[in-house]
């Protein structure tokens, strides 16, 4: 008896060895790729250079809450991300909700709303281009009406466009989402729900929502990680130094990489990433308080 379970012992270790030489490469990865330059940011905030590596407590963050161009990316990058990003929850939530019924064509519209994802970034922004150039297609319709031309990337209602664009882009995944934690919502409490002639506004705003909660946290996540990604989308437009209301917190990194600044890159990072973090706090603790009863 022993000796069998000895030999269990044996080969469960060497299970584990296996298993820990298997997931060697991977955690090698996540280790440069990842765990090392996190700190290599961290480190880049309080020194003066690279180089030199003399440490300067908080004055690099200092000098970045002064800089006129942190201001503005920071200021763009918050109003674009608390406008895009309840719109691309509350949408897709309705969307979803429409769809969840028994509809006309429901199958044809999921998959026309799942198409944005399959188009290459590139063209979307040709077409935005082609629409919303001095020259482009919108001016020309609105020049049939006498309305004068606009260099809409390049006015006041840029980052409508970009807003647009995003939830174009979006709103159908997020959509998915809901639509799989539509079904996933227990059939026999929307029954007593309909027996005790609970409307459809009431059976969707003290049942579905409660149980949609830990999707509605995760897509508001999600919506707002992809809305300081936004930078791909006005840099294939715009370029480096885009129009006042399009310069995002990314383009202020970009630039200030560009130009080998790295203590400022990073300390604008970890600025932006505590800003983050409080954020997605802040949604942790109304998911909890709205989820709880559903959880109980």
């Amino acid at each position: 008896m022993g000796k069998r379970v000895s030999e269990l012992k044996k080969r469960n270790r060497r299970r584990q060895q296996s298993a820990v030489l298997f997931m060697l490469p991977s955690l090698l990865g996540v280790f440069v790729f990842f765990i090392l330059p996190f700190f290599v940011v961290i480190y880049y905030a309080f020194v003066d250079s690279p180089i030199t590596g003399n440490f300067v407590a908080f004055d690099n963050f200092v000098r970045v809450f002064g800089n006129a161009a942190f201001k503005l990316a920071g200021k763009n990058t918050l109003v674009f991300s608390f406008v895009s990003m309840p719109l691309a929850v509350i949408i897709s939530l309705i969307l979803a909700a429409m769809l969840d019924r028994n509809i006309p064509f429901r199958s044809q519209f999921r998959t026309s709303f799942l198409t944005p994802m399959m188009v290459p970034v590139a063209s979307v922004v040709l077409i935005v281009r082609v629409m919303f150039d001095f020259n482009g297609a919108v001016n020309n319709l609105l020049g049939g009406f006498g309305v004068a031309k606009i260099d809409w990337l390049k006015s006041d209602y840029a980052q409508v466009i970009i807003i647009f664009l995003f939830l174009w882009k979006n709103l159908g995944y997020n959509m998915i989402l809901f639509l799989a934690a539509l079904e996933s919502i227990p059939r026999d409490i929307l029954e007593v729900a309909h027996m005790e002639n609970a409307n459809a506004w009431q059976i969707f705003w003290m049942i579905k929502i409660r149980y949609l909660s830990p999707t509605i946290l995760f897509v508001t996540i999600l919506s707002l990680i992809n809305s300081f990604k936004v930078f791909r989308e006005i840099y294939l437009l715009t370029d480096n130094y885009p129009y006042e209301p399009l310069y995002m917190m990314q383009h202020f990194m970009n630039n200030a990489f560009g130009r080998l600044e790295y203590q400022k890159l990073s300390a604008g990072a970890i600025i932006m990433s505590l800003v983050m973090i409080v954020i997605i706090g802040a949604l942790f603790l109304v998911e909890n308080h709205f989820g709880k009863d559903v959880e109980e």
